[in-house]
């Protein structure tokens, strides 16, 4: 009790020497100066943590091994060995019966099946387990676009043969992505492929092309079976089979007259179709999916991004933004300006993305601005020819150069420009000259004048707006540092 009341005096005592201590005398602590990342995502709302995706999952789901392993089995199964699993004959007859009975295909029992369900089970079980876990995500894409089309929902037991249910996947020959479209065939079904995007490897764009293209395989041999075998051989490869065979139609008939890694192609999806049909009973359990689809969401991306910017910003891992988004193959959201462009991430990311875009893209900005690009003012002066006794003043056009680069350099607008020259369209040619403003350069670096900062401002985007002025000037101009948040009606100075 003494004790407490001894401390309590203390208290009384030192706090009246604190109050009467001059404010000039007390000492601040050091503060370290934030980067401009930090100054951003400081200024973040409903910024909240999530649970990201373990690092061996993301491994999982990208996983070439599993795709190399599907790929030599489906080579393999023409083989005629013996495969030693404890796993009668009848009861594997009666197990494929019940499957026969609720599917489309024609599951009959043959030799060539029975070795590839025993040598999965001898030998892949792990591998099927850990494609189990991954089937929890993207199952439900596949049977929602089968559906729509009316294709058999057992096919997405297909893209397991195809790829291993690796979204990157890529065959000897180029087929890409969980469906192994080959380049024309997803140009046919509109898939698009250029320098920055592959959707071919688009889990939703890929299955919706798939659905299409078994659609109308269908269509032509009325047979799922044969719809299977020329998802894989093509159809003139399946119609020269079965003329081959003598007008056989039955697939057991025709696939000695078929490619080799056909041959082995449908056994090798009955075999799957049971792996997981009938895993409980082979004590096969799924590794368990952190993450389904319905916890992601997508957003339209307004300016070009890269992922490791959307994982500093988000904090969210690299490796889980390229799982959610295997469309993009320079590991960037590209900016076209007519077309949307889309970024899946978790619902609560997505969230904090769409709260915080002007910082976001303020941010993207100041990344940009640090990137050396070429020096407009230094060639422009060599560029600059003023003919005697006149006002008129010439800039001869540089290659690259365009009216509105050239407009801006003179502070005049791309109609000023043209009216200055009779221009009516905006095709230039090096070499050339055009009469811009004679004042143009000295005119702006002559006046003082300010900048009312307005929303979603950024440095780097008021610096865009007057001809020489950079960021690293704009901060000095107004003593100004990374760290500093720009607000709404700030008066900046542009000029001095």
């Amino acid at each position: 009790m003494n004790k407490r009341v001894a401390i309590w005096m203390f208290g009384i005592l030192t706090a009246g020497a604190w109050a009467q201590a001059p404010s000039e005398n007390f000492s601040h602590p050091e503060t370290t100066p934030i980067s401009y990342l930090d100054s951003i995502k400081n200024s973040f709302v409903n910024h909240s943590t999530s649970k990201c995706i373990d690092s061996r999952w993301i491994q999982e789901l990208t996983n070439q091994e599993l795709f190399e392993e599907m790929e030599a089995d489906v080579n393999n199964v023409y083989r005629d060995e013996s495969v030693d699993y404890e796993l009668s004959t009848k009861l594997l007859k009666e197990r494929l019966s019940k499957l026969d009975e609720k599917s489309p295909f024609k599951i009959e029992y043959n030799e060539s099946l029975e070795r590839v369900i025993k040598s999965f089970l001898k030998n892949r079980k792990n591998s099927f387990e850990r494609l189990m876990g991954l089937s929890d995500y993207y199952f439900p894409i596949f049977e929602e676009h089968l559906a729509k089309y009316d294709v058999p929902l057992e096919i997405k037991y297909l893209a397991i043969v195809e790829s291993a249910l690796n979204p990157n996947a890529k065959s000897r020959v180029g087929a890409t992505g969980l469906w192994q479209f080959m380049y024309p065939t997803g140009k046919q079904y509109n898939l698009e492929v250029n320098s920055f995007v592959d959707e071919r490897s688009d889990p939703i764009k890929s299955s919706e092309a798939a659905a299409k293209y078994l659609s109308d395989l269908y269509k032509i041999f009325g047979d799922w079976d044969l719809v299977l075998a020329s998802y894989n051989a093509g159809p003139g490869n399946v119609s020269k089979a079965i003329r081959r065979s003598g007008g056989y139609s039955n697939y057991w008939n025709i696939r000695k007259n078929l490619p080799r890694e056909t041959q082995g192609y449908l056994p090798a999806f009955f075999a799957t179709m049971y792996m997981f049909e009938y895993a409980k009973e082979h004590g096969i359990k799924g590794h368990q999916a952190p993450v389904v689809l319905h916890e992601t969401d997508t957003i339209n991306v307004k300016k070009a991004i890269s992922f490791e910017q959307v994982s500093k910003l988000l904090d969210i891992s690299e490796e889980e933004i390229v799982f959610l988004n295997p469309t993009y193959k320079l590991k960037q959201v590209p900016y076209i300006s007519d077309k949307e462009m889309f970024l899946r991430l978790p619902v609560d990311k997505i969230g904090l993305f769409a709260s915080n875009e002007n910082a976001i893209y303020a941010y993207v900005d100041y990344e940009e601005s640090k990137v050396e690009k070429p020096n407009y003012e230094a060639t422009s002066v060599a560029a600059l020819t003023t003919t005697a006794n006149t006002s008129s003043q010439y800039h001869t056009i540089r290659r690259g150069e365009s009216l509105g680069v050239i407009a801006s350099k003179y502070g005049m607008s791309l109609t000023q420009l043209k009216q200055m020259n009779n221009m009516r369209t905006n095709t230039i040619h090096a070499g050339k000259k055009l009469k811009v403003r004679s004042s143009g350069i000295a005119s702006n670096s002559n006046s003082n004048s300010t900048y009312t900062v307005q929303k979603g401002d950024s440095m780097y985007s008021i610096s865009k707006k007057y001809p020489g002025l950079t960021i690293s000037k704009l901060q000095k101009l107004n003593n100004l540092s990374e760290s500093d948040l720009l607000r709404p009606g700030m008066k900046l100075k542009i000029n001095g």
